[in-house]
């Protein structure tokens, strides 16, 4: 499989339902701009507009790594295009359908946590926690007893695919276990559109996916249950982005939690009200985003949307998700976007031609470098694509021409604690390292690798697959060299 390289096996995608219930992130298939393996995303409960996040797949391996403070970079755009983000995110589901009303929590918010949580939850938790109250100011804390503001259940990724087929996480209002989810799944308590304010809800994370993946439900789920609902493709800052980039979350999103949770907003606010104050806002919290110019921004067309969805969805025919993807990346061309959005099509393409025809799907990931080459603040987006062109490189046997394109990368992935996304970059190195014959230099950075992998992939043997999939790009263990 020349050049192909997966991350995780958690794909973001929204995945709605009939109902608007649910924001779901589901299950779908390996082609964010994340690699092969497959990535996932994870959900808010309809069954169409519940937030979800997609589905991710243990030498005596060494011990698993974690990541130490997170380097926050706060948001670099105008207080002009945030305040509109901001009002996107807010009254808007990841269906399209519009929210009448802001919503939030009016009390201090407690998180308890059931299930059969596995040993990584409570040390990313308590870090999470940690982060909203210090960054986004919001007054959070864990409990151990019955009636917090917010359940985190920790169940079987086969039972949140019974409750919500294609999502590996999810979060519901109104419910505090997943039997009574399944119970009222299709009362009017569980549609986000009729909430009026925020007071009890579920989030739904599998126990036993990887370290890495329960974090990003964590985040991802645990910031849609206190704020925004919408995901918006054309935020390059954001876990609120059906891409999949962003995994833990951000300075921009912890900047629109802190506004979500200002004293000049209050639940049942309309559109209007919101927008009349957020300037002003806007302007103490992010003081340095007054001055900054606002940059056009086109919102994205749900034609483009569903294309998207039908290239990534499971279950689709390859000729009929090729021929959405040429769709995505003709629609981005003949607008003009210059974004982010443009380089995703191309990256779609890329994955899925990379078996068939490499050398065209080459073509696609160098033209989505280049998009994003001139897109500020989408360095994490070309160290996601780098894994492509280094292990084509790689493959070819050109290992100075690998490292040059790795090495910059580590720190991006470090940086964005993006654990499977820096196992990987480390492994394509140590096989380019091979290449140029430094082998005692590859076999350290190849065992310094194993321990990000394990949080970043779990299982030993998803570890070991890794590795093995990463060294069969090496021409020379082709040969048996």
């Amino acid at each position: 499989m020349t050049g192909l390289v997966s991350l995780s096996s958690s794909n973001k995608m929204t995945v709605t339902s009939a109902l608007s219930r649910t924001i779901s992130r589901p299950l779908v298939r390996a082609l964010a701009l994340v690699s092969g393996l497959g990535l996932a995303a994870c959900d808010t409960v309809p069954l169409e507009d519940t937030p979800t996040r997609a589905q991710t797949p243990g030498l005596s391996l060494e011990p698993m790594k974690s990541f130490g403070a997170t380097r926050v970079q706060p948001p670099q755009r105008s207080n002009g295009n945030i305040a509109a983000d901001f009002l996107a995110l807010h009254f808007q589901l990841e269906s399209g359908r519009d929210l009448p009303v802001f919503t939030r929590f009016e009390t201090p918010i407690t998180v308890r946590v059931t299930g059969s949580p596995p040993a990584s939850l409570q040390p990313d938790l308590t870090r999470l926690l940690g982060r909203l109250r210090s960054e986004a100011g919001i007054d959070i804390r864990q409990v151990s007893e019955a009636g917090a503001s917010i359940t985190i259940e920790a169940v079987s990724r086969e039972e949140i695919g019974r409750a919500l087929p294609h999502a590996a996480c999810f979060v519901v209002p109104n419910v505090s276990s997943l039997a009574e989810f399944r119970r009222d799944r299709r009362k009017d308590k569980t549609n986000w559109a009729n909430l009026r304010k925020r007071e009890r809800l579920g989030i739904f994370v599998p126990y036993d996916s990887s370290p890495q993946e329960l974090r990003d439900c964590l985040h991802e789920e645990l910031a849609q249950a206190i704020g925004p609902l919408n995901d918006l493709y054309s935020l390059p800052d954001s876990v609120f982005n059906d891409d999949n980039i962003h995994t833990i979350l951000t300075g921009f999103d912890m900047l629109v939690l802190r506004a979500t949770y200002a004293p000049e907003l209050r639940s049942g606010m309309s559109r209007d009200q919101v927008t009349a104050v957020l300037p002003d806002l806007l302007g103490r919290l992010n003081p340095r985003g007054v001055t900054v110019a606002a940059r056009p921004v086109v919102t994205t067309p749900r034609a483009w949307i569903d294309q998207v969805q039908a290239a990534l969805g499971p279950g689709v025919a390859f000729q009929t998700r090729l021929d959405a993807a040429n769709r995505a990346a003709q629609m981005a061309q003949s607008w003009g976007w210059t974004d982010q959005r443009r380089a995703f099509g191309h990256y779609m393409l890329g994955r899925m031609l990379q078996t068939a025809d490499p050398d065209l799907a080459q073509r696609h990931f160098l033209t989505a470098m280049q998009v994003l080459q001139s897109t500020p603040g989408t360095r994490l987006h070309q160290a996601y694509v780098t894994t492509q062109t280094a292990a084509f490189a790689i493959s070819r046997g050109d290992g100075a021409g690998a490292l040059a394109q790795l090495r910059p990368m580590r720190d991006v992935a470090a940086q964005a604690e993006n654990a499977a996304l820096l196992a990987t970059l480390m492994m394509l190195e140590a096989e380019a390292l091979t290449l140029l014959g430094k082998t005692d230099a590859a076999r350290d950075l190849r065992l310094d690798s194993v321990g990000w992998a394990r949080y970043g992939f779990g299982s030993d043997w998803a570890v070991r697959a890794k590795m093995q999939e990463i060294a069969s790009l090496n021409p020379r263990n082709a040969l048996g060299g």
